[in-house]
């Protein structure tokens, strides 16, 4: 039904994240932008809506929004995430609002660890589901009953609909447009705002470097270190002997610091170069020899176990 009316309602909180709210916002009304300057009906009715008539956000921006409605039910309902979600979980008054809006929808979206609203509202059990990286093993920890699945940026799930963290609220209303409108409209919406219409591996995309970063900072210059002499064997002696330290007290100490075993942080390191190898389009007898694997088999079984895909199948789907 190419001229109806959509009405989308954004559902936020106190101490929301922004970016959760602003970014799929800011695609349907790009989406409305574009069809007005083509003189077609406007595809959405976006609103905000939250508990009162205004609130603020975790960077500390106050926004109005509107009140929760009980009327008209809306075509698609999307739930932000944000510091706020764990009291806005125990909002048994918004947790309910949700859950019958929810089944008047034709679709429920969240955003980020608005999963966990939905997962609250029991709106996910026994579907995939994905949050914010971050927050996996805790959202795995409190919902049992979800087939979580960390990596991808988005999931659609029937009539249910999850995205990763923060920025990937922009992913899934992007697909949102793109189920609705089709492709070229969706594309549109993503070449305006300059950003992928489907963005390239999944929720991997946040570096292992930076992974490997999270907890403690005092192998940091090693790690860039091994980046650089990812084709050197890469031995535990080696990367001792780098850090200055014994190999007994490094393995000891790197373990605490950063959770790996300095074994997985160099795959990982090497993983994640090779992805970013693929995506450029660089064949993958290249790749395995540039990041030290030795071979293309030894390569092709752990990318097949970090990616559930072939390097050669990756390179494919992704480069240029």
């Amino acid at each position: 039904m190419p001229n109806m009316l959509r009405r989308i309602e954004i559902v936020a909180f106190e101490d929301v994240q922004l970016l959760d709210v602003a970014g799929p916002l800011q695609v349907f009304a790009t989406a409305n932008d574009m069809a007005a300057a083509e003189r077609r009906p406007l595809p959405y009715e976006p609103i905000v809506v939250a508990k009162g008539d205004k609130l603020r956000s975790s960077a500390r921006l106050e926004f109005a929004t509107q009140p929760l409605p009980e009327g008209m039910p809306p075509h698609t309902l999307v739930v932000a995430g944000g510091w706020g979600v764990y009291d806005a979980c125990e909002d048994l008054v918004l947790v309910e609002w949700i859950g019958r809006r929810a089944r008047l929808a034709q679709r429920t979206a969240s955003v980020c660890s608005g999963a966990f609203l939905l997962a609250t509202a029991g709106l996910l059990d026994g579907r995939r589901a994905v949050t914010h990286w971050q927050r996996c093993e805790e959202f795995a920890r409190r919902f049992p009953k979800v087939r979580l699945d960390p990596d991808p940026i988005f999931i659609r799930d029937g009539d249910i609909w999850t995205s990763a963290g923060v920025t990937a609220g922009i992913d899934l209303a992007l697909a949102l447009v793109e189920s609705d409108l089709g492709r070229p409209a969706a594309l549109a919406v993503a070449r305006q705002l300059v950003v992928f219409l489907k963005r390239p591996g999944g929720q991997a995309q946040f570096s292992a470097a930076l992974s490997l970063q999270e907890r403690d900072g005092r192998f940091d210059e090693l790690h860039g270190w091994i980046v650089e002499n990812l084709r050197s064997e890469l031995t535990l002696d080696t990367l001792a002997g780098q850090a200055g330290m014994s190999v007994r007290s490094f393995a000891r100490h790197y373990r605490q610091a950063t959770g790996r075993t300095p074994a997985k942080a160099v795959e990982a390191l090497r993983i994640e170069t090779a992805r970013r190898l693929l995506e450029q389009g660089i064949g993958v007898a290249r790749v395995a020899s540039r990041c030290g694997f030795g071979s293309e088999e030894t390569l092709r079984r752990a990318f097949q176990r970090r990616f559930a895909a072939s390097p050669q199948s990756y390179r494919e789907r992704f480069a240029g």
